[in-house]
């Protein structure tokens, strides 16, 4: 890790990989029932699945905001 301070993108990047990850964990949950012939779940449990798009957006967003305060304080130093 580096000394730098933490930049508001660093926590979107952490909160991101996390709805990443909750998103994935509900994709695997609502297709195992189709794979094994269960009941399938009802639609919200779907829209669950919706987290993980959701997730690698905000880690998206984090990286461009990490991205400019970095250019920034190199122009400032310069």
């Amino acid at each position: 890790m580096s000394s730098q301070t933490a930049d508001r993108g660093d926590a979107y990047v952490r909160a991101g990989a996390i709805v990443f990850g909750l998103g994935a964990i509900a994709t695997l949950v609502t297709f195992v029932p189709l794979f094994f012939h269960l009941t399938p779940l009802p639609t919200a449990a779907y829209w669950l699945s919706m987290l993980m798009p959701l997730g690698f957006l905000l880690c998206l967003v984090g990286l461009l905001l990490s991205a400019r305060a970095q250019r920034r304080r190199a122009n400032a130093g310069a």
